[in-house]
């Protein structure tokens, strides 16, 4: 088993250049309704991308696999979803939905045309998920930890992997069948909780797919083309190397893997809390 990797972005040529480096997966984002006033204050990417992307993305893949993430349950929805599936997208991804009502509104409209993917990223979304789950139509299924920690109110997305809240869910989805993957991750080595830790949990709970995060390797932040393209091709290289590794371990890796997670996440709780009174 790999990762299916995702790459966000919308532009032509840098979808070109990760085509050629193993992504699974280029992912235009065009959600906008309704993440202004979640996200607003957070420091996270709200994207600016516009449906005429679609087309301009689908010209340009020749090896992954265009997934486009459309706005929640709207009005529109049906128009916004025959202009992506008649554009090329592959898979179609539903974010922000709370009940099965939703979800049975967003497979009517895509109506088999393409592969949905679910992205399960509010409380009410795990609360009805059997009732989700149970309506069948369902390719696969994402947890997004950003706005899921949020509607929890938690202080850290990666407290979803810590409290059992993600397990669960992950449990529930192979209970079902359904393939699933798990928020983002960044470069190996890097940050308060290095990817390797992140990867391996995708491992030990059976997810098959992440999407590379900002940080993992941000294209506005290089002054070239080029020393993006050596960048990203390293880090995607140093992934599928450890994951390599990962195959051959055995549960007693994965187990400690897990409680140094916990180890880490509480810590950085612990800081992000003391920051704040301070």
């Amino acid at each position: 088993m790999s990762l299916k990797l995702m790459y966000i972005t919308n532009n032509p040529q840098v979808a070109g250049i990760i085509d050629g480096y193993g992504v699974d997966r280029v992912f235009l984002d065009l959600e906008i309704i309704g993440k202004e006033k979640r996200q607003g204050h957070l420091d996270t990417v709200i994207s600016r991308h516009s449906i005429d992307d679609v087309k301009k993305l689908k010209a340009v893949i020749n090896k992954a696999q265009l997934l486009v993430r459309c706005n929640p349950v709207h009005d529109g929805m049906q128009a916004e979803i025959d202009r992506i599936v008649n554009d090329g997208a592959d898979i179609i991804m539903l974010p922000y939905f709370k009940t099965a009502d939703d979800v049975s509104k967003f497979l009517e409209c895509v109506n088999g045309r393409a592969k949905t993917n679910l992205l399960f990223e509010t409380p009410e979304a795990v609360e009805n998920a059997d009732s989700v789950l149970s309506l069948g139509g369902i390719d696969e299924v994402h947890i997004g930890l950003n706005d899921l920690h949020l509607g929890y109110g938690l202080t850290f997305m990666f407290e979803l992997l810590t409290n059992g809240v993600a397990e669960k869910l992950c449990n529930k989805f192979k209970s079902y069948g359904i393939p699933f993957g798990i928020g983002g991750v960044a470069a190996l080595n890097k940050g308060d909780l290095p990817a390797e830790y992140i990867i391996a949990e995708h491992y030990r709970l059976g997810s098959s797919c992440a999407i590379l995060s900002r940080s993992f390797c941000n294209f506005k932040k290089f002054s070239s083309v080029e020393e993006f393209s050596a960048k990203f091709l390293k880090g995607i290289t140093e992934i599928r190397g450890y994951e390599k590794v990962l195959a051959n371990e055995n549960e007693i890796f994965f187990e400690n893997n897990r409680l140094m997670v916990v180890d880490k996440v509480n810590g950085i709780v612990q800081r992000i809390k003391e920051s704040q009174i301070n």
